[in-house]
């Protein structure tokens, strides 16, 4: 089965006209034709199946055959995520996390930030790409970079933790999350978060949890971070 992904189709219509790049992939790479069945996802949930009616390469038709919309899931986990120093990094947890679950993510800048500038289209394509590839109805939703200061401010999930390795107490993160929960992971730079946010956090409410006995990479960190969750909920 491959997945096709367009933001605008919608459960009410009934054909779908594809773009222009979308047109060319479909009946020049692809070599579909009029008959052949394709399936489509708006990223909200919805699974359309669908025939093309016009294999136009430059304006491909579709009839929307059925629809089906996949129940969303009982916990939200949001990862608030420093930028890595090197693209490829945080394209590579972009990609997993999407693959394991996570539902929201928001880069966020801090003091030890190496990256504060960031390609956000080209991150979006990295969430479509690894939605489609994993079979997946929803796709992340990916926020405007924030300072984590500003994202301190913003309203709280049901269960809330700071990734850091200062030599402090902290809980392992499996043994804190619970399922059917939302969820929110602060995950620092390669520097780590500073002594100031980890105590700014901590006064919001965020409890300080750590992944394991070693020292963990920002983008891995953040992958370990995803699947803990997704195990708990769906064990």
């Amino acid at each position: 089965m491959q997945l096709f992904y367009n933001p605008d189709i919608k459960d009410i219509d009934t054909t779908f006209f594809f773009d222009s790049n979308e047109s060319k992939h479909i009946i020049k790479v692809l070599r579909k034709k009029n008959g052949d069945k394709l399936w489509i996802t708006n990223g909200s949930g919805y699974l359309f199946e669908a025939k093309i009616i016009s294999d136009n390469i430059k304006k491909c038709e579709v009839e929307l055959i059925s629809s089906k919309k996949t129940h969303p899931k009982s916990h939200w986990l949001h990862i608030a995520v420093a930028p890595t120093k090197m693209n490829d990094r945080f394209e590579w947890f972009l990609e997993k996390a999407t693959e394991i679950g996570v539902d929201e993510i928001t880069p966020i800048i801090c003091e030890r930030s190496e990256r504060k500038v960031l390609k956000l289209e080209r991150m979006q394509r990295v969430l479509e790409s690894a939605m489609k590839q994993s079979l997946q109805t929803y796709l992340p939703k990916l926020n405007q970079p924030i300072s984590i200061s500003e994202f301190l401010e913003k309203p709280v999930s049901e269960l809330q933790f700071i990734a850091h390795c200062e030599d402090t107490e902290r809980h392992e993160l499996k043994r804190r999350v619970a399922a059917d929960k939302n969820v929110t992971i602060l995950i620092g730079p390669e520097g780590d978060f500073s002594p100031e946010e980890i105590k700014n956090a901590m006064q919001k409410g965020y409890a300080p949890v750590a992944m394991g006995k070693t020292r963990l990479r920002t983008e891995t960190a953040a992958i370990v971070a995803c699947t803990i969750v997704a195990t708990i909920n769906n064990g």
